[in-house]
């Protein structure tokens, strides 16, 4: 069985507690390398890009594009 990592909404940039998301840059399924770009945010006016905190396949998009998250919220999840 394979090793499932949940990717949460850790940091925001300038005290933000909640974002939009603007881009998803990975799908379903696909295989992803630790610290590639995962999904740009928008906080304001800056963008936050979420890189992947493991190598794995995405399992499963937890968020639509144009959702608004808060700091805590999973993302996907990772299967390692």
């Amino acid at each position: 069985m394979k090793d499932a990592l949940e990717v949460k909404l850790a940091f925001l940039p300038g005290g933000e507690e909640e974002a939009t998301v603007s881009c998803w840059k990975v799908e379903e399924g696909d295989t992803v390398e630790e610290g590639d770009r995962l999904v740009e945010l928008t906080t304001g006016k800056s963008v936050y890009r979420v890189p992947a905190p493991c190598s794995g396949t995405i399992a499963e998009i937890l968020v639509t594009e144009g959702d608004t998250v808060r700091l805590g919220e999973v993302l996907c999840v990772i299967e390692e």
